[in-house]
């Protein structure tokens, strides 16, 4: 299995390689950034584990070298969030950088699996599709945007409030998309049950939404969710790995293009949207299932699933628009 990091040097794309290299799932790992990543390689390679490690430039082959035989590319390239910035203040820098990645996979390795945590996820995910389909090689079961962060979070912030010491054993959806109040909690369909009281549960659902904030603010201004997010990212590039390997039973939540995963099209019916975060069955060849847990969202979720429809949409669009009618700066 030869996985490779897209934006290796960064905050979170360190953290990430470091994982990717400590697993025994990965055979080949390649690195890909503008600036660092024989020096990132170097180091990682030094590690006593099976996988080989290597570190491309974009200068000579170094796209074609770093892409070429490549199963599972995850993405976290981008610039991170500063302070007062949005998710989507981040779009046009890394909706650019998003779409010349994936016109590279597209070229040198059109059948890999593509993870995508470059920021905004509800806009980059269309971005990479759109580039995708313009190739002629677009498979929608192996497009995913990660959002596995979002639920690594309601895990741990569910535990504070239950005293389980280990969220981990929690399953909690989170659907919708990746930014604010795109991200909706279905804390009643977690399981085991969970019993959050009614004067928390507002403060909860907007802790989920809002996490990277809380990281932000902490940071101070000098950066945002690196380490939480790498780890949220390898969770679910493992996930992905295992199902490749023939795995059963392997259920993420993920955003997908729904029309193109079996399960998808009556959740498209219900959210009106081609693109949104479901739990995925994945299996050898990616998404196999969307799993409508949309319909049985209680009063309370369906009133926070109507705000992430209107801002899914609009961030749907504005990506798929940046591909139809790119931006003349």
């Amino acid at each position: 299995m030869k996985v490779a990091v897209l934006g290796a040097s960064g905050g979170i794309g360190q953290p990430l390689s470091l994982l990717c290299k400590a697993s025994p799932l990965i055979d080949e790992l390649s690195l890909y950034d503008v600036v660092n990543t024989p020096g990132v390689a170097t180091d990682l390679s030094h590690i006593s584990t099976p996988a080989i490690v290597k570190g491309y430039l974009p200068a000579g082959d170094g796209m074609k070298d770093a892409f070429t035989g490549v199963d599972v590319f995850i993405i976290p390239a981008g610039i991170p969030r500063k302070p007062g910035m949005t998710r989507d203040d981040l779009f046009k820098i890394n909706a650019g950088i998003v779409r010349d990645l994936v016109k590279g996979v597209a070229e040198y390795a059109p059948k890999a699996y593509v993870l995508v945590i470059s920021n905004p996820v509800n806009s980059t995910v269309p971005i990479a599709a759109e580039v995708l389909k313009g190739a002629g090689v677009f498979d929608p079961k192996k497009l995913f945007g990660v959002t596995t962060l979002d639920i690594v979070r309601a895990e741990t912030f569910v535990a504070s409030l239950s005293g389980e010491k280990d969220p981990s054993k929690a399953t909690i959806p989170v659907i919708g998309g990746h930014s604010g109040e795109t991200i909706v909690p279905l804390f009643s369909q977690a399981s085991p049950k969970v019993d959050i009281p009614a004067d928390k549960l507002d403060a909860l659902v907007n802790r989920v939404q809002f996490g990277g904030d809380e990281v932000v603010k902490a940071k101070d201004g000098a950066g945002s969710a690196t380490l939480s997010m790498a780890y949220a990212g390898f969770r679910f590039a493992e996930k992905i790995i295992k199902a490749a390997k023939g795995e059963k039973g392997i259920v993420e939540p993920t955003f997908v293009y729904l029309p193109g995963v079996p399960g998808g099209e009556a959740i498209q019916k219900e959210t009106s949207l081609e693109f949104f975060s479901v739990p995925v069955e994945l299996g050898t060849s990616g998404a196999e299932k969307a799993i409508n847990v949309v319909s049985s969202a209680n009063e309370y979720e369906k009133k926070l699933l109507q705000a992430a429809y209107t801002g899914l949409k609009g961030n749907i669009e504005k990506g798929i628009e940046f591909i139809k009618n790119p931006p003349t700066k």
